[in-house]
């Protein structure tokens, strides 16, 4: 309990610009957990949502009953169902259209459902970058505090004539704690973004997969209508 009070003490009793630089670390520590949380939480809602819906893509059931059930309803459509139906939508549009050949057909629903693809990607990606600029600036941030605050204690001892460790302990302690601040913000940050970067690799690669499966559903079902 001693240490912490005196680590308290310590930061409050820091200057100016080492106590701004332990505020910013503070921040970017507070944001860094507010992401972290969130994005796991988004990933697990991805591959929980992709699992439900490509059990019901792949139980047989019908394709054009399938869209106007996920179209039907009021909730914003995302992940794998956002995909197929940005497809099929534009699938069946460039159908209706007579002078169409099937080549026409698949190719405009694969450009639909890679278009979904990527800003599915992107949602899932937002924000992930802020991740890796706090794991990479946070250390030096703090080693800026840390040298203002040993260069504050060395300039205490301009006007002494005997110079002890006790006089400049406080001050360097006091330094030291930005470093570590700036690594108790930066470690986190360094491991999500490497842990969220694979799984979002993970995620769009299954997006990329089901837009394969699907095309060659639809490449089947347009060579249907082309046969004599």
């Amino acid at each position: 309990m001693n240490n912490e009070l005196n680590v308290l003490a310590l930061i409050l009793g820091a200057s100016l610009p080492v106590k701004l630089v332990l505020g910013i670390l503070i921040a970017f520590s507070i944001a860094s957990w507010f992401i972290i949380f969130r994005k796991k939480k988004m990933l697990d809602r991805a591959n929980a949502s992709a699992d439900e819906f490509e059990e019901r893509f792949w139980s047989g059931a019908d394709l054009a009953g399938l869209f106007k059930e996920i179209t039907s309803g009021s909730e914003r459509v995302t992940g794998s169902a956002a995909i197929f139906e940005a497809g099929f939508r534009e699938f069946a549009r460039l159908r209706q259209r007579r002078a169409v050949d099937s080549r026409t057909l698949l190719e405009g629903a694969q450009r639909a459902m890679r278009v979904a693809a990527v800003r599915e990607g992107d949602r899932l990606e937002r924000n992930l970058e802020f991740l890796a600029n706090v794991g990479s600036i946070s250390p030096y941030v703090g080693l800026f505090g840390t040298v203002w605050g040993i260069m504050i204690a060395f300039q205490g001892l301009a006007n002494v004539k005997e110079a002890t460790i006790a006089m400049v302990a406080p001050g360097i302690s006091e330094a030291l704690i930005a470093t570590a601040m700036g690594l108790f913000a930066a470690i986190p940050a360094v491991w999500a973004y490497n842990r969220y970067s694979t799984r979002l690799e993970r995620v769009n690669l299954r997006y990329d997969t089901f837009v394969e499966e699907f095309s060659s559903i639809l490449a089947r079902q347009a060579n249907l209508e082309d046969a004599p």
